[in-house]
């Protein structure tokens, strides 16, 4: 419930739900249902990618969005208001180092919620394809 309240308030900011902080709306393909899922991210740019965490606040499963997009990696997201299609991967073991100490610098809980789970947090890389 608490992230359908913070997509309806970023539709309604004009993505900027929260200022000072960035946000994106990434739009993946449910696994199973074939349904559009849509989940409230913060991220950080690297170059001209989007930078996301997969913590799921410290839980010991993977959050489901994630799990989409390793299924079908063609996702949309929405910064702002500007909405573009996208490709989206994990960060490889050799890539994954600087951007984590990125995304904790942006969001110090991310730390934390490593810390408090055995999994290990993907960080996802999205690259940006063409408008909508």
């Amino acid at each position: 419930m608490a992230d359908e309240v913070f997509i309806r308030r970023f539709l309604e900011t004009g993505g900027e739900p929260r200022p000072g902080v960035n946000d994106l709306l990434l739009t993946t393909r449910g696994r199973r249902s074939g349904r559009l899922r849509r989940a409230a991210l913060v991220y950080v740019r690297d170059g001209r990618d989007f930078v996301v965490v997969a913590s799921n606040a410290g839980a010991d499963r993977h959050p489901a969005w994630y799990l989409n997009l390793v299924a079908d990696p063609d996702v949309t997201v929405q910064v702002g208001r500007r909405t573009f299609r996208a490709t989206a991967r994990t960060a490889t073991a050799a890539e994954k180092p600087p951007l984590w100490e990125r995304v904790v610098a942006a969001m110090p809980s991310y730390q934390r919620y490593q810390e408090s789970t055995a999994r290990e947090i993907p960080v996802v890389i999205i690259t940006p394809g063409s408008s909508l």
